[in-house]
């Protein structure tokens, strides 16, 4: 509990949540991990929390979101990881109901940072005494920090394939096929987590909300310019995956294109003594037939025919 910035109280049992809002100077913090349906029917009682809110704030894979009731918002957000072997994007749920004069968090993931939004409240006191606009800053920002780390990682590991993209190994251009699915669905994944977040922080800065006084409007801003760029570094980036795909199936076909033609060329190459042994292996009489300057003529027409079409192939460059 903070009462005029200040942090007066910790661990007190939920029963007094309502006692501590009497006073008009508190603003509570509850924080609940993975709660049982009792002991969060025991909250909503204790705060008047709307059912729905309720029912939004137990079940998993909500959609990130705002939605106003009228005494309360209950908001949806997702903290996001990228996994440092297989750039695999890893979210964790995070439920929040706001209001006037409390914030409660539950998480729907045990392994939820929070103790990191706690340092950025602690390293900021000057603004605690804008209550519950101050705690959901700091829990925005550290949201919102997370998705522009999980898109430079995943820029980087897209960078990362620019080196293998033209490599004539064969297991490296599996790589890149495995890599680069990876990508493409990491950022689907992280698409549908940024882009939504431009609709809730821009709507919790709208004035008939009530939820963002004066003076933290400009820290709000500047997290709702961080998730705009978020989500255009996505949109990006996707694109960027779809042409490394692309170029990747392109080089593989102009390698399929460089074979096809050396296999063509050397087929022509062996046709040449194939014809002619094949002719002068027939059962009838042909010029030279039973004599030694045959076997030499057509030895000759062997060697040179081979070697003109050899160095014709290499003056077009299909060998």
């Amino acid at each position: 509990m903070y009462r005029d910035g200040i942090l007066v109280e910790e661990d007190f049992p939920v029963r007094d949540i309502s006692r501590h809002l009497a006073d008009p100077s508190s603003t509570v913090w509850l924080n609940l991990r993975r709660p049982t349906r009792a002991e969060f029917t025991e909250v909503g009682e204790e705060l008047g929390l709307h059912e729905l809110a309720l029912e939004d704030a137990l079940h998993e894979g909500q959609r990130a979101k705002l939605d106003s009731y009228r005494t309360h918002h209950f908001l949806s957000v997702y903290a996001v990881a990228v996994d440092a072997d297989d750039a695999a994007l890893t979210m964790r749920e995070l439920a929040v109901i706001l209001t006037p004069q409390a914030l409660i968090t539950v998480c729907k993931d045990a392994e939820f940072a929070l103790d990191e939004v706690v340092a950025r409240w602690d390293r900021t006191p000057a603004l605690a005494a804008h209550g519950v606009a101050f705690l959901l800053h700091g829990l925005l920002d550290y949201v919102v920090d997370g998705h522009f780390a999980a898109v430079q990682q995943l820029e980087e590991r897209i960078e990362e394939l620019d080196d293998l993209l033209f490599a004539e190994s064969s297991r490296q251009i599996q790589t890149i096929q495995r890599r680069s699915y990876a990508l493409r669905k990491s950022l689907v994944r992280l698409r549908r987590v940024v882009l939504p977040m431009r609709e809730v922080v821009n709507a919790l800065m709208r004035p008939d909300l009530k939820v963002v006084d004066g003076p933290l409007l400009p820290y709000y801003r500047d997290v709702y310019d961080h998730v705009l760029r978020a989500s255009e570094w996505t949109e990006s980036l996707r694109d960027l995956v779809a042409s490394v795909m692309e170029t990747n199936l392109s080089v593989q076909a102009n390698a399929m294109n460089l074979v096809m033609k050396k296999v063509t060329s050397w087929a022509a190459i062996i046709a040449v003594p194939t014809a002619i042994t094949g002719f002068y292996g027939q059962n009838l009489p042909y010029p030279g037939f039973g004599h030694q300057w045959g076997f030499i003529v057509s030895s000759a027409v062997i060697a040179v025919a081979s070697l003109m079409l050899y160095f014709a192939f290499k003056h077009w460059d299909w060998l």
